[in-house]
């Protein structure tokens, strides 16, 4: 049996080396370098045309042949993305880098959870998942706003030294993944022709679960939704924020203490579980919309007032989400089906980002 404890701090130690960054403003590094808004948000297009096609091909990787390995493949590729973002020099190697970073997150997104909720299923403690996975979100937003409140460094440094610095702490997470025990997700080989099937059953299995779970889908696409809207709120307000006469050395101030709105949300929303779940979405999703408006009132502080609230709402709303999908999901397509809230979630953003570009740019 694996030791949870242990491998619950590795996977937290993980998620910290895989979200410091000095490039976690890279909306502003962009702007920085010349490219419009529309330009930036192309390139969050091409991130979640990416993550469409190479979604859920990874969570089957992981359920297939071992979380444990596509977290180390999320690495490299995150690893390569750094490198291409150091070397490029106009807009197509950006999208290059962009796609790359886009494979780093379709290899992590479903493995990680599914590797967190199996080691702990195997100690009989997986009850213990929702809180596991609110401390996850508010370990992503304090490094999310840590690295955002290096914004001002980051453009003074330039791009290339910044991504150089990224590289250093994938060098690290790679250490941290190699010293996790595997649950579950392996094959038992059988040559080419047995990798094949059990990849094909793996997803057989997998939509036949969603195709007789409605309840799933449902709650895959609200929470990809909300997420979606917050997601390009905190994104905008990068270049929006200083538009809106913010001077450039509050702006990763500013970007911390949106952030902070998901801390909170997180540690909320485990107080709050006598509440059913459509009135926690209505909740949520009523704060996120607040947000959004406070974005166009050409105030820079009602503007982070408006991001804080969205942040809030999501993370709150996703911490619900997730520790009721995970229930429901078996543990044998678990980081396959996963990857399909991934999925929703990228095919909203495909929509949404471009349109975002440009409405952006307008008010």
């Amino acid at each position: 049996m694996l030791k949870s404890k242990k491998q619950i701090k590795r996977l937290y130690l993980s998620s910290v080396l895989g979200n410091l960054s000095l490039t976690g403003a890279w909306v502003a590094l962009l702007a920085a370098r010349g490219y419009s808004l529309p330009e930036i948000g192309m390139a969050e297009t091409v991130f979640h045309i990416t993550s469409l096609a190479f979604e859920l091909p990874s969570g089957v990787f992981a359920d297939v042949f071992g979380r444990k390995k596509m977290l180390i493949v999320s690495s490299i590729m995150r690893m390569i993305g750094n490198v291409v973002m150091i070397a490029s020099w106009n807009l197509p190697m950006v999208y290059a880098s962009i796609a790359f970073h886009a494979l780093s997150y379709n290899f992590a997104s479903g493995a990680g959870d599914a590797l967190a909720y199996d080691s702990l299923k195997l100690a009989g403690e997986e009850s213990y998942f929702e809180k596991y996975a609110s401390n996850q979100l508010i370990l992503y937003r304090l490094c999310s706003g840590a690295s955002t409140l290096c914004a001002g460094l980051a453009l003074l440094i330039g791009h290339r030294l910044a991504y150089s610095v990224d590289v250093l702490f994938v060098v690290l997470q790679l250490g941290v993944l190699a010293s996790l025990g595997e649950a579950g997700g392996q094959t038992d080989g059988g040559g080419t022709g047995g990798v094949l099937r059990a990849l094909a059953d793996c997803f057989g299995r997998s939509f036949a679960f969603l195709r007789d779970a409605r309840r799933a889908i449902g709650l895959m696409f609200c929470n990809s939704l909300v997420g979606a809207v917050d997601t390009l709120l905190l994104f905008f307000l990068q270049a929006k924020l200083p538009m809106a006469s913010m001077p450039n050395w509050a702006l990763g101030v500013a970007l911390l203490f949106m952030e902070l709105g998901g801390i909170l949300g997180a540690r909320l929303i485990l107080r709050c579980g006598r509440f059913r779940y459509r009135l926690v979405f209505l909740g949520m999703a009523l704060l996120v919309c607040a947000g959004v408006c406070l974005e166009h009132s050409g105030s820079y502080l009602v503007m982070m007032a408006g991001g804080f609230l969205a942040a809030l709402g999501d993370d709150a709303l996703q911490v619900r989400t997730n520790a009721i999908l995970q229930d429901m999901f078996p543990s044998e397509q678990r980081a396959t089906l996963l990857s399909a809230e991934s999925f929703t979630f990228s095919v909203i953003m495909v929509v949404l980002s471009p349109l975002a570009g440009v409405l952006f740019s307008w008010w």
